[in-house]
């Protein structure tokens, strides 16, 4: 099957090219037959790229591990819901993903507008076929994920312990749906610019892909972030790492857009500006490409060196080239139809916000950068944190906050006094009622003062927000006499965009107000602990009750169950373990292999709520096992070729029965040597964390996640079928007073 997977991915690189180039010559010949054939050369390209996935995903599924990749990545023992996701932990499969979600949203969009944008949609398939091209030659050439052996090794090597935690099966395609969708309003901007056709026609065919892009993109990095808080053991939910910072900025970028849109779709407004987004989002999603797949910036996430820099580069260069390029070429169509008329508006609130939005993304790509930017000008590679981040990032946070709360409540091109004090007169009083009860509550964040601004900020969105969903839902009922709950829905199902926008802002003012009390208020301690000793975090009593180990054949455990009490009376049990998986490096022995620190990780002992979260994590040193570990090794290096001698002069059925004794008695060694951790207990060290309000981060990521599907769907087609379908509403008797739902 290697073969034909192969044979798929050449082929599929032929259609690219086949693709791209009918597209072009039916764009400039005007013969239709010809863009048709090249879109149909997108759904082929999918239809390859799907056939060539399924391949390698059974591969991974059935261990067979003559795929180097699959023995790479993959071993007998990795449970079957990880071998489903070991496929994108490899730099071979990961490209191939890439081109399979490509292929597959290009043929989405391609298909909703086949009648649509007709000028515009042959020069954006060309893009795309051109990204599509791009990776499958990546796979053809550089990282070929159907590469074989001829002599398959017995046992794969298996998926890094880091990766084996649930969020690997959801994390990385969500990360890669967000960035191939990022394309398509790239590929459309593109042939936009090219045509001359830059009203807001292709903006409205690709909004939602935008959005769909915008809210993949965000749940792949919250995934991320919740699976660094449980899996990782550090303690933190965001290290500003490379690869983080590569998701967020297209992620920034995008956001600014799906906002200033709506001024160029009202108004006619920010034309440059808005093209300049959709480009810099594109070339965004390929530079976060290729920082995980090039490794010039270390990161835990990324796949280390690779071959693939000086393509990637090259795609990057040509990409902002040609972006520059097209809108100096087109700055003249794309002068605004209007002017800001006001600064109290709600187009200029979104002027500032985009501001805010692309000023963050601006720092993060200098300080993210700055080490190779050092290292180019000075020839030292200067080393940045987290801190180098937090005086820029933090105070940008706060307008952006307040920007977000201003937003829904401020009306379009200008404001009277009396809209301004009838709009913000509840969320201020809000906000400042919070501010002077933190400040004057005993023990309240007045000494910081980020999170006391954020908490303040965060009350005013989340009551402007309530109050703008209040008024609709009142508005409606006078004109429907429902029920709240069933006028809330109606209201929604009316203008899902704009209630949808107001979800997420109240999303984001949850989630801000969890960051600024985890990251101000937490309290951690680093200790050494023997069974029956305690510690103490933030008037927290810990006690290390005793140790536990178990053993299974994918990994030994050692852990510690521990008491947590406050004030005398008990608060939650927590377990947290080190988690060892076999190695296969034979330097290690047959013994210390299974027990060999570098392939290892920790499961989090957590007990979570909406005001704390307990956080523990156990980290084992098997120092003291290391005399038996060796004395173990010594035993099997003499006693195992013995075995194997014999076996190979029996029968295959007595040889084999051979070779299991001799695995079980290793085994009995294996359980032998670990259980000393529970009947010959050492000091073990523990990081212990009291982290507030964490929750509200997550519970901020579902607010915001709701807030997109609701902007999101249905699909407008859909819509209108069900519109069409619908026995039209009997009119009223007498006519009635009509009563405007709020803007």
């Amino acid at each position: 099957m290697a073969i034909v997977g192969r044979a798929l991915l050449i082929l599929a690189l032929v259609v690219a090219l086949y693709g791209i180039g009918a597209s072009l010559f039916g764009a400039r010949s005007g013969r239709r037959e010809w863009v048709d054939s090249g879109r149909r050369a997108v759904y082929a390209l999918a239809g390859l790229a799907t056939l060539a996935f399924a391949i390698l995903e059974a591969a991974f599924l059935r261990s067979d591990f003559t795929f180097n990749v699959v023995a790479e990545h993959s071993s007998t023992t990795t449970p079957t819901f990880y071998k489903l996701a070991a496929a994108w932990s490899s730099q071979e499969g990961s490209l191939l993903l890439w081109v399979f979600l490509l292929s597959v949203w290009s043929s989405l969009i391609l298909f909703l507008t086949r009648r649509r944008v007709r000028e515009i949609a042959p020069y954006a398939t060309a893009v795309l076929l051109g990204f599509g091209a791009f990776f499958t030659s990546l796979a053809v050439f550089f990282a070929n994920p159907f590469a074989t052996s001829a002599q398959a090794p017995a046992e794969g090597a298996g998926l890094d312990p880091l990766l084996l935690h649930p969020s690997m099966m959801i994390h990385p395609p969500m990360l890669y749906s967000g960035y191939t969708l990022l394309t398509i309003p790239f590929a459309f901007a593109v042939g936009a610019l090219v045509t001359g056709r830059l009203g807001a026609e292709w903006i409205a065919v690709t909004r939602r892909f935008a959005l769909a892009a915008w809210l993949f993109l965000g749940i792949g990095i919250l995934l991320g972030a919740r699976w660094s808080y449980t899996e990782l053991g550090w303690g933190g939910y965001w290290a500003w790492d490379p690869v983080e910072n590569a998701a967020l900025m297209p992620w920034l970028c995008i956001t600014a857009f799906v906002h200033s849109i709506m001024i160029q779709e009202k108004r006619g407004m920010l034309k440059v500006w808005n093209a300049s987004l959709v480009l810099g989002s594109g070339t965004l999603s390929i530079l976060g490409t290729f920082l995980v797949r090039s490794g010039i910036l270390n990161s835990i996430h990324a796949f280390g060196a690779s071959t693939l820099g000086v393509p990637f580069v090259s795609l990057i260069g040509a990409m902002v080239i040609g972006s520059i390029f097209l809108i100096v070429w087109r700055r003249e169509q794309l002068r605004s139809e209007a002017q800001l008329e006001s600064l109290w508006s709600r187009e200029a609130v979104f002027l500032f916000q985009n501001l805010v939005l692309v000023a963050m993304v601006l720092v993060v790509f200098w300080i993210t950068f700055f080490p190779l930017i050092s290292q180019a000008l000075t020839g030292t590679k200067v080393s940045v944190g987290p801190p180098a981040f937090q005086p820029f990032v933090v105070p940008l946070a706060l307008i952006l906050v307040l920007l977000s709360g201003i937003g829904p409540i401020i009306a379009w091109r200008r404001v009277t006094v009396a809209n301004l004090r009838r709009g913000f007169a509840l969320p201020i009083v809000v906000g400042l009622v919070t501010l002077i009860v933190l400040l004057v509550v005993p023990g309240g964040p007045s000494s910081r003062p980020f999170a006391l601004a954020m908490f303040a900020l965060g009350a005013f969105v989340l009551a402007g927000v309530a109050q703008e969903v209040w008024r609709g839902v009142s508005a409606r009922r006078a004109t429907t006499h429902d029920a709240v709950p069933l006028a809330l829905l109606g209201l929604i199902s009316r203008n899902r965009r704009r209630y949808g926008g107001y979800t997420v802002h109240a999303g984001l003012a949850v989630l801000l107000i969890g960051v600024a009390a985890s990251s101000s208020f937490k309290h951690s301690t680093d200790v050494l602990l023997s069974p029956g000793q305690t510690a103490r975090v933030d008037g927290y009593t810990v006690r290390y009750v005793r140790p536990v180990e178990a053993i299974t054949s994918q990994k030994i455990s050692f852990g510690a169950v521990l008491n947590v009490s406050k004030g005398g009376h008990h608060v939650t049990n927590v377990t947290t373990t080190r988690n060892y998986y076999p190695s296969q490096d034979p330097s290690d022995g047959l013994i210390g292999k299974f027990f060999d620190s570098a392939n290892s990780d920790s499961a989090v002992g957590l007990d979570a709520g909406p005001l704390r979260d307990i956080w523990t994590v156990i980290n084992v040193q098997t120092t003291p096992l290391d005399s038996l570990i060796n004395q173990g090794n010594n035993v099997f290096a003499a006693y195992a070729p013995q075995v194997m001698t014999r076996a190979a002069k029996l029968p295959p059925g007595q040889a084999q029965q051979a070779m299991n004794g001799l695995w079980s008695e290793r085994d009995l060694a294996v359980a032998e040597i670990a259980r000393r951790f529970v009947t010959h207990p050492w000091q073990t060290e523990f990081l212990l964390l009291v982290d507030p309000m964490v929750t509200w981060i997550w519970l901020g990521a579902l607010i915001i996640a709701g807030g997109g599907f609701i902007a999101l769907w249905p699909i407008p087609v859909l819509a209108r079928r069900r519109t069409r379908a619908a026995k039209p509403a009997r009119p009223p008797a007498s006519p009635a007073v009509p009563v405007r739902e709020p803007a």
